[in-house]
């Protein structure tokens, strides 16, 4: 009967984010544990790299956010599936473990699934990256996120005929029936669905404020912590406890009134640019006078920075912004060019080994099949290798391949594109980087001179609005 659990991973003591994240994950993909990687997979990432991309992504979610919880922030999640001896294969642990992440995680986040075998129970190794694939969020352990894992595992034993925990006895008195609603949610939840409810139709923490208590809420925002209380609810919540996307700084952060990123260049003086506002659009979409206020202020500030940011750049004329703007531009499309690429191959490396290993497994078969002469009764009994084999020689005609590569070239080919690909993402971040707060500030410009703005300007204002709407 398959046992489940859920732990949040943090940053292991004297250690870096990479080390951790490289630690865990070589754990689960020890080649003795799996042999030798056979019963490794992954979703949306490279399971040989999956430690530098999980990296990738909170380093593009810090740039997106600048929010950093220091050693509290929780850098991926381990699940731990392990199954009752002697009832299940290794290849079908590692299909149920694959679906048990993607639907656990809803599709939002890359993980990597790894089968050990090593014990007498075979078992799955579950590590999902914290950071959401858009970069934009990250997992919430929900309460009771442990249970649900289990539901989500049992269902999944009894499709495939496994045997299940008839009676579990759920940690600190909840059942079922409280994790899966049929139960009423506590003030506090309660509290964080009606925050955001309210929080994409108000345009300041003041408006915030005044919608909260449009619906009832005792808010006390005199003292130092600010408290809300629903109708019947009889000891007011701290905005402060209820963590998260929820706390007075983040909903403020939310509503983009504190948007505060660590500085980042040489000696801390790197200065961040941010689009200026349309404000007569935000109007007309039915912004009222204290959005304006603000907007105005907004501007003003980020067109002061965009100029010290110009001139921190050594940037003294238009046409030099220009230049420089255009310049990185053709510098990261360039190597997310060549990633892109490297992923392509590598990928085409990963099924031709795949095909090439079903091949040589099964052409013994069809060639005893081919010397019967096509005889129906020795298809109907080994109708899976040929069916297999055929599918595999179809494969190599649709790619035009005439001789078969070795499984040994096909591996060192991967290797060094593996090794080009984390030699190129090394680079990514600052190159992606360079170009958008290069094109925001000719954006600025843009505005500022009346200049009507090129179709790479455009596409980052247009991401930009896309980001107001989301926070604002």
């Amino acid at each position: 009967m398959a046992r489940v659990w859920l732990k949040p991973l943090h940053i292991n003591k004297g250690k870096s984010i990479a080390q951790t994240l490289a630690d865990r994950t070589d754990y689960a993909e020890n080649p003795d544990k799996t042999n030798k990687g056979l019963y490794v997979t992954g979703y949306a990432c490279d399971p040989r790299s999956a430690d530098e991309e999980f990296l990738l992504s909170k380093r593009e979610y810090l740039y997106n956010t600048g929010r950093d919880q220091g050693r509290r922030n929780v850098l991926a999640f381990h699940i731990c599936q392990s199954f009752k001896p002697g009832e299940i294969d290794a290849a079908t642990a590692n299909e149920i473990g694959y679906r048990l992440a993607l639907s656990f995680t809803k599709k939002a986040h890359s993980f990597i699934v790894a089968t050990h075998t090593d014990r007498q129970h075979i078992h799955n190794h579950i590590v999902f990256n914290s950071t959401s694939l858009d970069c934009q969020g990250k997992f919430k352990d929900f309460k009771r996120s442990d249970l649900a894992l289990r539901r989500i595992s049992d269902l999944l034993c009894l499709e495939y005929g496994l045997s299940v925990i008839e009676n579990p006895k759920p940690s600190k008195g909840q059942n079922y029936d409280e994790l899966f609603g049929r139960k009423e949610p506590t003030w506090r939840e309660k509290l964080r669905r009606r925050i955001d409810e309210v929080l994409p139709s108000c345009a300041s923490f003041e408006d915030f404020i005044a919608a909260m208590k449009a619906l009832g809420y005792v808010v006390n925002d005199k003292r130092k912590y600010i408290s809300m209380a629903a109708p019947g609810q009889k000891n007011p919540t701290r905005l402060d406890t209820l963590k998260g996307e929820h706390t007075e700084a983040a909903i403020r952060e939310r509503l983009g009134m504190a948007r505060t990123v660590a500085s980042t260049g040489a000696g801390g003086g790197h200065t961040r640019v941010s689009m200026l506002i349309d404000i007569q659009a935000k109007i007309q979409e039915g912004k009222g006078p204290g959005y304006e206020h603000w907007a105005r202020i907004f501007n003003l500030k980020e067109a002061a920075k965009t100029l010290l940011f110009l001139k921190e750049n050594g940037i003294d004329t238009y046409d030099d912004l220009a230049k420089k703007a255009s310049s990185a531009s053709g510098d990261f499309s360039t190597l997310t060019k060549k990633i892109k690429a490297a992923e392509t191959r590598m990928a085409e490396i990963t099924e031709l080994q795949k095909y090439i290993g079903t091949y040589s497994k099964t052409r013994d078969t069809y060639a005893r099949y081919r010397k019967s002469g096509w005889n129906n009764d020795f298809y109907e009994e080994h109708r899976a290798d040929i069916t297999l084999h055929r599918a595999a020689k179809k494969h190599f005609d649709k790619i035009g391949l005439k001789k078969l590569p070795s499984i040994a070239s096909l591996k060192q080919e991967y290797a060094t594109l593996l090794a080009e690909k984390k030699k190129l993402y090394s680079g990514y971040r600052s190159s992606k980087s360079n170009m958008q707060e290069l094109l925001i500030a000719k954006g600025n410009a843009d505005r500022i001179l009346g200049v009507k703005p090129d179709a790479q300007t455009q596409d980052i204002s247009r991401r930009q609005k896309r980001s107001d709407s989301h926070e604002l």
